[in-house]
């Protein structure tokens, strides 16, 4: 019998877990609503094709290390060819044809150009570093509008179960009332108060469901997650407070900073001589011998020096544009900090407000609850009418409702913290 009593100890520990791990499956925490909504979100695709292009630019780029080839091809007729203006002893030379052809290829190898083409790299990087942290600002948005469906979702939750408790509370003065009724000492019509009283709380409850089954379906389109009536929400835990602000858009201006001072470099790189290795080879007529009027081969290489300095003209007002927009994204940086801290501030004092409020409910739950088991007895002694009853169970369901209320806003105002600091 003992080893019987130990089995079905052991069954029932295995079974409270395996039910408690099926319902911690089926939670859903504030945390996977973010993760779902970013990964589901249709701007995410985004990043993938920013991070190919980048890819891409920066391969492109890289040809620019690898030799120029050019092919180029011409033909003309010319009033004037060029002549010897005198005669050789027991030698005659034909003038060359006023139709020439020429057709040819001409490989350049640039040496100069690395330093252009590694900021040229570099600038799509920081191109890419931009357009992804603009993609993840608005990933982050996302975090608000989760808030206001996880939190108000929560709320309601809370409120169905103290209505619950409201009806409980009236259908045991409904008992009380019809043992009073059966023993003749109350009237029927404080039944038909209570029981209306009842429906009304019913009814009150029906409204909630709806309300949320608003807020799961929208949640639902969010994450892309199936949710119903029975999909439970885990209560998240209370945030620290910190004055630390680490928003995605501290990462853009930053990245909008460094784009910024790879152009200023490529101002200068603009403008710095061009030296290049080069080979030309063709067919043609005349070849490089202008003497001879016969089609044939050619080549020649050499180096080339190049420098266009009229670069020059424009290069300091070119570098006092790049530091204008340097000022402005300095600007537009401590806007969006002073605009942050402000809201930050706000919040706190929402928070503050809230949980002062919360200890004030506590009081007064308390104080509403001693009132109405007072009640309670009273009604069964019918020492006070049914009225003055529901008025009590009222009051106390008020402060439960209040103190819901209260504590939902203030998770939703410390969340709200968070979100605008990006901690």
């Amino acid at each position: 019998m003992e080893k019987i009593k130990n089995i079905g100890l052991i069954t029932s520990i295995l079974m409270l877990s395996f039910l408690s791990k099926i319902q911690s499956q089926n939670s859903l925490s504030i945390q996977q609503c973010y993760e779902l909504a970013t990964k589901n979100y249709p701007l995410v695709k985004q990043l993938e094709l920013i991070e190919k292009t980048k890819e891409y630019s920066i391969d492109n780029a890289s040809k620019g290390y690898l030799p120029q080839i050019n092919f180029a091809g011409q033909a003309t007729y010319q009033s004037e060819v060029t002549k010897i203006p005198f005669a050789l002893p027991n030698t005659t030379i034909k003038d060359l044809s006023k139709d020439q052809y020429k057709i040819y290829g001409e490989i350049n190898q640039s040496l100069t150009d690395a330093y252009v083409i590694k900021q040229q790299k570099e600038l799509i990087k920081t191109n890419t570093s931009s357009e992804t942290e603009k993609i993840n600002v608005e990933l982050y948005k996302l975090k608000e509008r989760i808030n206001q469906l996880f939190f108000g979702i929560l709320l309601i939750d809370d409120q169905i179960k103290q209505t619950e408790l409201l009806k409980k509370d009236i259908e045991s003065g409904i008992k009380k009332i019809e043992a009073a009724i059966a023993n003749g000492i109350a009237l029927k019509s404080n039944l038909d108060l209570l029981s209306a009283e009842l429906l009304k709380a019913t009814q009150r409850n029906t409204e909630l469901n709806y309300n949320r089954k608003g807020f799961t379906d929208m949640l639902s389109v969010f994450i892309n997650q199936s949710l119903n009536e029975t999909t439970s929400f885990s209560h998240p835990s209370i945030q620290a407070i910190t004055n630390n602000i680490n928003r995605p858009e501290l990462k853009l201006f930053e990245a909008q900073k460094n784009t910024i001072a790879i152009q200023n470099k490529l101002i200068l790189a603009k403008n710095l001589p061009r030296l290049s290795l080069f080979f030309q080879g063709g067919y043609g007529r005349p070849t490089l011998n202008f003497l001879s009027n016969d089609f044939g081969t050619y080549y020649i290489g050499g180096a080339r020096f190049n420098w266009n300095i009229s670069g020059f003209y424009t290069y300091s007002k070119e570098k006092k544009i790049v530091g204008i927009n340097q000022n402005m994204l300095d600007i537009q940086k401590d806007v969006f900090l002073f605009n942050t801290n402000l809201t930050l501030k706000q919040q706190n004092s929402e928070i503050s407000k809230l949980t002062d409020l919360i200890k004030t409910d506590n009081q007064i739950i308390k104080l509403r609850e001693n009132v109405k088991i007072t009640a309670n007895n009273q009604l069964e002694n019918g020492t006070i009418t049914t009225i003055d009853y529901l008025n009590y169970v009222n009051a106390e369901n008020q402060a439960k409702q209040n103190l819901i209320l209260h504590t939902t806003q203030l998770l939703l105002a410390q969340y709200n913290y968070q979100t605008t600091s990006g901690i």
